[in-house]
This record gives structure tokens, sequence and C-alpha cells, in this order.
């Protein structure tokens, strides 16, 4: 294997959103390094953060009937009854939530927590306070999926938070999703709500680290059982 095949095999694949942005923070720490030579070597690190930002890694989902995965890398920062937004047309009782914090330094690109056919898309304008408040689900810019699986209906909400300004969906109604296919993404620093049917048991829990496409959530054809509401401090 040549020293090319061994670094192509190595490196993170970059997603494609992120290009025009490394591009851009490219050309400025060059046109303004050549007149500051100092600050070519802050731009040139900063290039490099904007680049590890919009890296796309692979990877792999579990395999199971009913199976619910981690729509994004982050840490669990809320797990509880909750009501799903009213854009997204899943009725007023409680469903059970589970929430991803993402940090600026988390992948941000987000998949599908189940496979199945996406029946609505609802994008909602808001503000841009501190995703991991419990009223960021209310207040701030959102844009959410109803996935109706073979196991039951979930949705999965895209959140921005204090630096995100752009949220990025992959998929139109009607169309049908693999559970880990690619969906979305949201430009620096957000959360991810995934509202599943009531009674579901999760199988995760406040501060664990999630993996985007591989963390099981929950399991919808196991005996469902009432959780306790349970949020950050």
């Amino acid at each position: 294997m040549s020293l090319i095949d061994t670094i192509k095999r190595t490196a993170v694949p970059i997603h494609r959103e992120g290009w025009p942005f490394i591009a851009i923070a490219a050309a400025i720490t060059i046109v303004v390094g050549w007149f500051v030579p100092f600050i070519f070597w802050i731009g040139l690190i900063l290039t490099g953060w904007v680049t590890y930002f919009f890296r796309d890694p692979q990877r792999v989902t579990p395999v199971g009937t009913g199976l619910v995965v981690a729509p994004a890398d982050g840490t669990v920062c809320m797990v509880g009854p909750a009501t799903p937004p009213v854009e997204l047309g899943l009725g007023t009782e409680p469903m059970v939530r589970i929430c991803t914090f993402m940090n600026v330094f988390n992948c941000h690109v987000n998949r599908a927590p189940i496979g199945g056919a996406v029946t609505k898309i609802a994008y909602r304008a808001g503000k841009f306070l501190n995703a991991e408040l419990e009223k960021a689900s209310d207040d701030n810019e959102r844009n959410g999926l109803v996935i109706n699986a073979p196991e039951g209906r979930i949705a999965v909400v895209q959140i921005a938070g204090l630096v995100a300004r752009r949220i990025v969906c992959f998929v139109r109604e009607g169309e049908s999703v693999q559970g880990g296919e690619r969906f979305g993404l949201i430009r620096f620093g957000s959360r991810l709500d995934v509202y599943l049917p009531a009674g579901t048991a999760p199988r995760v829990a406040i501060g664990q680290t999630m993996v985007a496409g591989e963390t099981v959530l929950a399991d919808l054809t196991a005996p469902a059982g009432g959780i306790p509401l349970t949020r950050v401090s």
C-alpha cells in the first residue's frame, strides 16, 4: 500500500457543506497573512478548526428491529416526558424526549434515528438561546422531521444554539431514510431532540456521550415502561 493510499484511508472525510467555509477561511488567512505574518499562523489554526468541524466520519449503525440510534454526536442533556412541537402534528400528549447537546468540537452531521418514511418536515424560525436550556425547545429556531417506522412513529428536531445560525436538512417529505443515514447538519453548536412513543424505556442517561448513528437510544420493540421527568440542573 502506497503512502497516498494510507493517508486516504486514515483521513476523515469532510462534508461538502464545509468546503465553502474552509475555502473562505484559507483565503482570508493567506491574504491577511501576506501583510501581517503572525496573523497567518492564527488563521492557519482557525482554518484547521473549521476543517475539523465539518468532518464526516463513517459510522456503523447497529442492525436490529426497532432500534433507535443517536441522531448526533454530543452529550445527553435531558431525558423525560415532553410535548412535541405543535407544528409536527403529533398531538398534545407527552412523548419520551431524549436531548443531545452538541458543542463546537462535536461532529455536526445529523443522522436518522430510525428507518422509515419521512411524513412531515416543519421549520420554525426562532431565537438563538443556549441549546442546553429547557426553553430552547420552544423558543429557538428549529427544524423537525416525523418518521413513520414499522415499529412506531417518532420525531427528530434540529435546534439551533448560541452560535448556530444555519440548520440544513437534506431530505424531503415523502422520502424514506435508513437508520443512521445522514439527513442534515447544523453549523457551529446546537441540539438534537428525539421524541419517542410514550412508555418507551430509554437506554441512555444524562451526561452520556453519544455517537451519531451508533449509540442506541431505545428499542421500540421492548416492553413499555414509564420514566420520571429528568433535567440538567
